[in-house]
């Protein structure tokens, strides 16, 4: 694609994630934080020591402040992970595995 056609481009139709149980929408191309943010959510994340929430801090994966787990994987980076049709994202504690 150039960047005219890039200009008109809309998303394909809106799909069904759930977020701790709850059910949000999500546009194709969608990264997770981008569905979470438009869903009104911007922590998903809690520090190992203090349990601090955590969402998106620099947005192209070097911090790692916005891991969440998806489809019981831990450690995803948010900013990164693209959305996919019926994935489960949980807030993820700490690292996400027992620490």
């Amino acid at each position: 694609m150039n960047p005219l056609e890039l200009a008109g481009a809309r998303p394909g139709p809106a799909f069904t994630v759930t977020f701790d149980g709850r059910e949000i929408e999500a546009l194709p191309g969608q990264t997770v934080a981008a569905a979470l943010w438009a869903a009104g959510i911007t922590a998903w994340r809690t520090t190992r020591s203090e349990g601090a929430p955590r969402g998106i801090f620099c947005g192209i994966g070097v911090c790692f402040d916005c891991l969440v787990t998806v489809n019981g994987r831990p450690g995803q980076r948010a900013c990164l992970a693209p959305v996919r049709p019926g994935d489960t994202i949980r807030t993820q504690q700490g690292t996400g595995h027992e620490d």
